[in-house]
């Protein structure tokens, strides 16, 4: 497609699910609803964490909105914007490419290769900080204070995941803050600079739980590494400085990170085979698990294994990248990670699946849950290649090539798009008439598309 042709297309972003500042109505959007442009030329959608959404616009602003006060954490992660879409208030020179956002942080990168995060203390290195400068206890401190609460929700203790239950736990951490001396600063660090060595620039961000990775061809990561998430080889509990995550061969890093990392200090040593591939080419990050793909094509994970959800055969954690082997041989271009499940694309269109199924989220026309990975082989995707995919908590979403879209999963807030709020557990396709989709992006409830309007 050439320039003037793109110009003709209008992008547009449509939402749908549990988004309760996006309309006065603070009601679930069972349907795909078109985000008011307010001026601005949409270029990608970043999903958002929970209660709010983000997108970029063609200059490079990061535009939230969709948070709303009674959601404690979000309204100030989002930049406090509710109905109206508007510029999350980083530097103006800034110009974004990347964004995520998981519970309650945020990580965005710039066209230089910078990194800016912010959100929850535990969840942010050191860095140079802009907008006020915010007092508080450190991370690890801080971390204690918030465990409880967050937990319920990461350890997959909700059965449900009532909406209600969780405004009521972050309310209640929200209110112990503002009784204490620091206020709401001991939760919430303003946006930072993330200081990387000399030379490293980032192209790609994810946000987890309580976990960032980003990528440079290498994959760099900080925040809370209890399971194994960070991948160094041990249940660190905090990182709180970016530290470089061994994926591929170990000795490309030097022999101070190999001798550091626990038993076997890496999974092509454990696996007594070298994993295809030079560098990495994309991330995403779980709730508490994260998973990574080579240029050539391999998928390694790590992190928390209880429903499977690093792909291994078993339920253990996985502390070291450890690579898929279920799916060598075959060319994985894409990954995206839910609250306890995975899902993979592959060059030829397919998707593979594995994890938590609990609410049909891997889409396999069951609820079992799947220890290695399963190719989705549903009627409903029967020639369809597969272009982008997206985790929600716990709904997953796709894109085509020739610009359909599908969901499946949890429901019950319209997440998915169809018009009701029954749960599914096979691709079903969302309509949205008179565009063509080119890329989803799933929050926490709620999911975002981005699509081109073919007038």
């Amino acid at each position: 497609m050439d320039g003037e042709e793109c110009e003709a297309l209008e992008k547009l972003v449509y939402m749908w699910g549990y988004l309760p500042g996006a309309l006065p109505q603070r009601t679930p959007l069972l349907t795909p609803f078109r985000v008011p442009v307010s001026g601005y030329n949409w270029k990608d959608v970043s999903g958002g964490g929970c209660g709010f959404a983000m997108a970029i616009s063609e200059p490079g602003k990061l535009i939230t909105w969709g948070s709303t006060d009674d959601l404690g954490q979000s309204y100030v992660t989002s930049g406090k914007h509710g109905e109206t879409p508007e510029p999350f208030p980083l530097p103006n020179e800034v110009s974004i490419v990347k964004a995520a956002a998981a519970w309650a942080h945020c990580v965005a990168a710039t066209d230089c290769g910078e990194v800016y995060t912010w959100g929850w203390k535990e969840c942010i290195p050191s860095g140079k900080v802009f907008g006020e400068t915010l007092s508080g206890v450190s991370p690890e401190k801080d971390a204690q204070g918030k465990q409880g609460s967050f937990l319920t929700e990461q350890g997959g203790t909700v059965s449900g995941g009532e909406i209600s239950t969780k405004r009521r736990k972050v309310s209640s951490a929200k209110q112990a803050a503002e009784t204490s001396s620091s206020g709401d600063d001991i939760l919430t660090a303003m946006p930072c600079l993330v200081t990387l060595n000399p030379g490293v620039r980032i192209t790609s961000v994810a946000a987890g739980g309580r976990h960032t990775l980003v990528l440079s061809g290498q994959v760099w990561g900080w925040g809370y590494g209890g399971e194994g998430q960070l991948g160094l080889g041990s249940r660190i509990r905090m990182v709180s400085s970016p530290h470089l995550i061994p994926c591929i061969d170990s000795s490309s890093y030097g022999k101070d990170i190999s001798a550091s990392l626990s038993q076997g200090s890496m999974s092509s040593e454990g696996q007594n085979f070298r994993i295809p591939g030079s560098c990495i080419k994309a991330i995403a990050c779980g709730g508490r698990h994260s998973a990574v793909i080579t240029d050539a094509g391999a998928v390694l994970a790590f992190g928390w294994g209880l429903y499977g959800q690093c792909g291994q055969g078993s339920t253990d954690d996985e502390l070291s990248p450890t690579c898929v082997s279920s799916l060598l041989g075959i060319r994985i271009v894409g990954v995206a990670a839910g609250l306890w499940h995975t899902v993979c694309t592959s060059a030829d269109g397919d998707v593979y699946a594995f994890g938590g199924n609990q609410f049909g989220q891997l889409g396999t026309g069951s609820d079992q849950a799947e220890v290695l990975p399963r190719l989705l082989d549903c009627q409903s995707l029967e020639n369809v290649n597969v272009k982008s995919i997206s985790c929600g908590a716990r709904h997953t979403a796709l894109v085509t090539d020739n610009g359909k879209v599908f969901s499946w999963g949890w429901n019950k807030y319209g997440q998915l798009g169809l018009g009701d709020v029954i749960d599914r557990n096979i691709p079903s396709e969302v309509t949205i008439e008179g565009c063509v989709a080119k890329n989803v992006a799933c929050g926490w409830w709620h999911t975002l598309l981005l699509a081109e309007s073919p007038t």
